[in-house]
C-alpha cells in the first residue's frame, strides 16, 4: 500500500491561540492522532493529561501522554474534538512523522481509498441502534438483526 499523507491542524481547546499545523501519515493501525513529544509545549497547557502504555508493532510497550481536549481538522473533512497522543520519537533526517489513527478518521468521516491512495468522505456514519430505540416498526428485518446483538 502507498503512503497517504494529510495536512492536519491541531488546536488546544482551552487555549485556542495554541495551534500547530503538520503533515501526518494516515495509519489505520494506530488509534490516536500521534504527535512527537517534542511538539507538546507548542500546544500549551491541557485540561487533561494521562500517561498510558501502548503496544508497538514489534510488541514493545512504550509510554505516551494523552492530552486534550484538542480540535483536530484533517484537511478536507469536518473538524472534531478528541485527544492527541504525544510520544517520544526520533526524527528521521531531522523530521518527525505524525500519525492520524483510525479514531480520528472515523470521527471526521474519512475513509481510506486504497486504490487511489487518498482519503475519501464516508457516505454515511455508522449508527448501531439497540432494540426498540430508533428503528421503524415497519422494518422487521432491522429489528430482528438488532435483537441478535448481545446485551
Amino acid at each position: 500500500m502507498g503512503r497517504i499523507v494529510v495536512t492536519v491542524d491541531v488546536t488546544n481547546s482551552i487555549q485556542p491561540e495554541k495551534t500547530l499545523k503538520c503533515d501526518a501519515l494516515v495509519d489505520t493501525g494506530a488509534s490516536y492522532l500521534t504527535l512527537p513529544l517534542a511538539w507538546k509545549n507548542r500546544l500549551g497547557h491541557f485540561e487533561a493529561e494521562t500517561e498510558i502504555e501502548l503496544e508497538t508493532t514489534t510488541q514493545a510497550i512504550v509510554k505516551g501522554i494523552v492530552c486534550g481536549p484538542v480540535k483536530i481538522k484533517v484537511e478536507g473533512f469536518r473538524a472534531i474534538f478528541n485527544e492527541a497522543l504525544f510520544l517520544a520519537m526520533e526524527p528521521e533526517e531531522g523530521t518527525y512523522e505524525a500519525l492520524v489513527g483510525y479514531l480520528v478518521l472515523e470521527q471526521c468521516g474519512a475513509a481510506v481509498d486504497m486504490m487511489g491512495h487518498r482519503l475519501v468522505p464516508v457516505k454515511h456514519m455508522d449508527l448501531k441502534a439497540l432494540p426498540d430505540q430508533g428503528l421503524p416498526r415497519s422494518d422487521p428485518f432491522s429489528r430482528a438483526r438488532c435483537n441478535r446483538l448481545p446485551t
